[in-house]
């Protein structure tokens, strides 16, 4: 896609790196939105990146726990999880697998590694509800590797497309409220590619292979291995590689720009509602 002659190119405004921390059983992982740094981007809530060959840091998963009024996107690079809810829906995410999930109103659900040795890999995205969807029924978008389609939009670039649009490429993933995009970007070394965001959405770019140059000339910014850029000032992604093959994600999203009230795993719009997904957990209504 080449850059017509009437779009802003887009750049980098912020610069994240994320924390390592550790969530469910101890699982160690690297926090990128939902710290001190970046406690959110209105509508994502938070992204953990997780990549270990040590079964030690993954074996005791993510146990039982709760959710309520957003939704959690899982993307495996590397690995198997084996996922079940109180609803009884169960599930495996291998390798390339998505799975997008609403909490909606509420359910309790695990997310436990179905290996005891080797590389588990992977991405999870909170993305926010909107007032009028957060008590909505649970449910399921999951996506085989298979059903993943994959664009080569210019050469040397190849582009897994989770959700939104690549051309004539569209993602299986929809989600009306925040209109995703959420793009898995490899691209070869020296190679480059541009691509028109959609209007008004908050974007990042975050590496997690390689390096790349995000922009164009003055306003170019590099972007190393774990390094997240926040998107702004335009319209247009302008990204290259380096000497190096690289791989990031895009994501982008409709700001909902209503108050939030998260505390945990629930996430509201005002306290006495956060307070009442407490007491409905605790007397067994998710």
């Amino acid at each position: 896609m080449s850059t017509p002659t009437d779009t802003t190119p887009a750049r980098v405004i912020r610069t994240i790196r994320g924390r390592p921390t550790s969530d469910g059983a101890g699982v160690k992982l690297t926090r990128v939105i939902g710290g001190p740094d970046l406690p959110d981007l209105d509508p994502f809530l938070l992204l953990d990146e997780f990549g270990t060959d040590k079964a030690e840091d993954y074996l005791a998963g993510f146990p039982e726990h709760p959710h309520r009024g957003f939704e959690t996107v899982t993307y495996m690079l590397d690995g198997r999880m084996r996922h079940r809810d109180n609803h009884g829906n169960e599930g495996l995410l291998t390798p390339g697998a998505v799975q997008w999930m609403t909490a909606g109103r509420g359910l309790v659900h695990s997310e436990m590694p179905e290996q005891e040795s080797g590389r588990m890999r992977g991405f999870q995205l909170w993305v926010n509800l909107p007032a009028r969807d957060k008590m909505t029924e649970p449910k399921y978008q999951e996506f085989d590797p298979e059903k993943i389609p994959v664009a080569h939009p210019a050469k040397g670039v190849e582009v897994k497309v989770i959700a939104g649009r690549v051309g004539d490429t569209q993602g299986p993933i929809s989600q009306p409220a925040t209109d995703p995009v959420y793009l898995d970007i490899a691209l070869q070394p020296g190679q480059a590619w541009d691509y028109t965001l959609p209007v008004g959405h908050n974007a990042f770019a975050y590496v997690f292979e390689g390096a790349v140059t995000v922009g164009e000339g003055d306003e170019a910014r590099p972007l190393d291995t774990h390094e997240m850029g926040v998107l702004g000032g335009g319209d247009t992604l302008q990204v290259r590689a380096g000497s190096q093959p690289a791989r990031l994600i895009l994501v982008a999203g409709r700001p909902l720009r209503e108050p939030v009230m998260r505390h945990g795993p629930f996430v509201m719009n005002t306290r006495q509602e956060l307070m009442q997904a407490f007491v409905d957990f605790q007397e067994g209504r998710f």
